[in-house]
């Protein structure tokens, strides 16, 4: 089937232009700009008004499938991710089993291959004792190694030194870190405790979760890269401080690169007493001076990707009192709109909200014939009006657990049309029930 989406306002590689897309099978056959002839095609999709940018490739979600799929599975958020036009993504190992040996690697891309309506790859785990299971990864296949070196989730901290020195020294494939400190985080649960008791107050959580944890195991990550000539992606950075580790500049020059979220662009530690649990993540939102150094390190290069940590719970899980509350929440349905939303205001432009939540893991992760729009790639699109009023709701998400962090929040975007891989998955609420989905295939 060829599909033409006209006169649309395109964003690609930092232009905008006024033009059209030509879709045969899975592949952007043709790009033409305003004042070309236009080609037939089986279906034709008028554009007028609207943003046609590539699709969102988000690189760290966590969808709970096996094991915890009372939260989430890969069916539902997937569709979630194709609603808020985000064609791929890269799954987190923190399931039940935990992705910690090929064997359960296989057994998900199985489960993807079957469930997912978004393009698909996931992380291999790290444990204190798995290093070989860990060499036997495939580059072309597997996104990347994933350390908890600071983690609440399950047993998968690595926290044994020489256990960290031989991955690092070893592993040849993109290792990527979640980074908090766990004794700083010990020792403030303690005297937070003793003084507030378990009832604590939500507005605490950056203070127990602090800027320092998050440094010391940041500047520990890079200290082992810089050591080993490793290939490092340090996930969801949440100070000022730790932008100090990075440099600016192209994804291809750098060995050590850093992702950011979209709930630390957003929210500040000012949003606890309004949202409370909704907002409780793991790194914190931390405070205004934080936010607004990461939105600048956006601008100026030292942060190089924009994903979610998407990492549903229940609602019931999530109304409980503080220390009993797991941390994470959905997002991925409205990481797009919340981007656009802050373009919008004046503090990005459009261009560089495609370059970051697109052409830049495509880049970093060196993914085959993705995150651009350009002839011979994969048709994998997403439509946006703009100035359209959007009010989120816990009732209209397409996430299995019915709620989201935005709700009660008006956007000025929605997104109409995600297309994968040159069919067309979501169309103006809809989802299509046919699954056109396809793993990710990394050039390295």
């Amino acid at each position: 089937m060829s599909i033409l989406i006209k006169n649309a306002s395109i964003i690609n590689e930092g232009q905008s232009f006024k033009g059209s897309v030509l879709i045969n099978d899975r592949f952007i056959e043709k790009i033409l700009k305003a004042d070309q002839p236009l080609p037939s095609a089986d279906r034709i999709i008028n554009a007028e008004g609207l943003y046609l940018l590539p699709g969102v490739i988000d690189d760290q979600v966590h969808f709970r499938e096996p094991g915890l799929t009372h939260k989430a599975d890969i069916s539902t958020e997937s569709k979630a991710a194709v609603a808020g036009g985000v064609t791929s993504f890269m799954e987190m190992p923190n399931t039940n089993p935990q992705t910690t040996t090929i064997k359960a690697l296989n057994q998900k891309y199985e489960i993807a291959r079957n469930q997912s309506y978004a393009n698909y790859a996931f992380y291999l785990g790290a444990t204190n004792d798995n290093l070989k299971e860990l060499l036997k990864a495939d580059p072309q296949k597997v996104c990347g190694i994933k350390i908890f070196m600071g983690s609440s989730t399950g047993n998968m901290l690595v926290d044994n030194r020489d256990t960290l020195n031989n991955i690092f020294k070893e592993v040849p494939i993109l290792i990527a870190t979640h980074c908090e400190d766990e004794s700083i985080i010990r020792a403030n649960i303690k005297r937070y405790k003793e003084l507030y008791g378990e009832n604590m107050a939500f507005r605490h959580h950056p203070e127990i979760r602090s800027a320092e944890a998050c440094y010391r195991s940041s500047s520990l990550a890079v200290e082992l890269a810089t050591k080993y000539n490793t290939r490092l992606h340090i996930l969801h950075i949440s100070t000022a401080r730790e932008l100090t580790l990075f440099n600016s500049g192209p994804i291809e020059d750098k060995k050590i690169t850093a992702e950011v979220c979209v709930h630390h662009l957003w929210f500040t530690d000012e949003d606890y007493d309004q949202y409370g649990s909704r907002i409780k993540w793991n790194p914190a939102v931390k405070s205004r001076q934080d936010r607004e150094a990461l939105r600048e390190g956006i601008k100026n290069n030292r942060l190089d990707v924009v994903a979610t940590d998407h990492a549903p719970h229940t609602i019931e899980e999530k109304n409980n009192d503080y220390f009993q509350c797991p941390s994470g929440g959905p997002l991925i349905e409205h990481s797009l709109i919340a981007m656009l939303e802050m373009a919008q205001l004046g503090i990005f432009s459009k261009e560089l909200v495609v370059e970051k939540m697109c052409h830049a893991p495509a880049r970093l992760f060196q993914i085959e014939k993705r995150g651009f729009i350009k002839e011979g790639y994969y048709a994998d699109l997403v439509l946006v009006t703009p100035n359209q009023k959007n009010t989120i709701h816990d009732e209209s998400v397409h996430y299995k657990c019915q709620w989201s962090p935005f709700s009660g929040t008006t956007f000025s975007h929605r997104v109409t049309h995600t297309i994968v891989n040159g069919h067309i998955a979501y169309e103006d609420g809809r989802i299509n029930p046919t699954r056109y989905a396809m793993p990710l295939v990394f050039n390295r």
